[in-house]
Order: structure tokens, then C-alpha cells, then sequence
């Protein structure tokens, strides 16, 4: 069976509003893992990731390699590729478990700082966005 990797660190996560209806039918495998860059809570209630350097934290999602499962993901993320503005774009990162061994690449979807200044995110230094949920959710 052919599979793929998704990196999630928002609602897509284990716990969280829409891990139920999009990943826990199909989830092979998940753990926790992190990737470089910066992590923005944004006013509509998720967060948003940009190129950057510092770690933000997550999950590593395993998944049976399914086209209509990436469709669903990407409507749901507001990404059509080949689009010029879309809220997030879907981007193939580096993937680290949580003592920062490479455990390869996976799709995520980021946005361009443009876009998260556009929406007034605000920065979270933690780098993991159920710090700020519990916070400001």
C-alpha cells in the first residue's frame, strides 16, 4: 500500500475540531513531530505557519496515499493549486521528531506572511498552537 505524510499543528491534530471528520478514518500512523518556521493564532480561530526558523510542534500524520482524501484537504484549507491567492499553500517540509531527528519529508499547508499580516495573526512563541488555543480559543 502506497502511503503519504502530513504534517498537521492546527485543527487537524489529534484532539482537535477537524481530526475527527478529515484523518481518524484513515490515520495509519501519527506522532508528535515538529518542523521549522513560524507559528501565528490567527483572530478566526486557527493558526497559520510561515517559512521561518524556529521549531513549531505537531503531529506526523501517516495515511494511505488517496488523491480524494488531499482534495477534501486541500478545499478545507482554501488551497487550489495553480490558483495565484490562496489562503494556504500546500508545501513539502522537513520533518523532525521531537528530539530533532530527521524523519523526512511531508505535505503541510503554509501561508505567506502576507497573508497571516493581512489577517493580524499574532505570533506564538512557543511554537505550538494549543498553548494559545486554551488562551485566546
Amino acid at each position: 500500500m502506497e502511503t503519504l505524510q502530513l504534517f498537521v499543528y492546527g485543527t487537524l491534530q489529534p484532539g482537535h475540531q477537524n481530526y475527527d471528520h478529515y484523518c481518524r478514518h484513515c490515520i495509519l500512523a501519527y506522532q508528535p513531530a515538529q518542523v521549522k518556521g513560524q507559528l501565528y493564532h490567527l483572530p478566526q480561530g486557527y493558526p497559520g505557519m510561515i517559512a521561518g526558523d524556529q521549531w513549531i510542534q505537531g503531529y506526523l500524520l501517516t495515511v494511505p496515499e488517496d488523491p480524494q482524501w488531499l482534495i477534501a484537504l486541500d478545499a478545507l484549507e482554501d488551497y487550489r493549486p495553480g490558483a495565484a491567492h490562496n489562503l494556504y499553500e500546500r508545501v513539502c517540509l522537513e520533518v523532525f521528531d521531537l528530539g530533532e531527528e530527521p524523519l523526512g519529508l511531508a505535505w503541510a499547508y503554509q501561508m505567506a506572511a502576507e497573508t497571516v499580516q493581512r489577517l493580524q495573526g499574532e505570533i506564538i512563541p512557543s511554537g505550538r498552537w494549543y498553548d494559545t488555543r486554551s488562551k485566546l480559543g
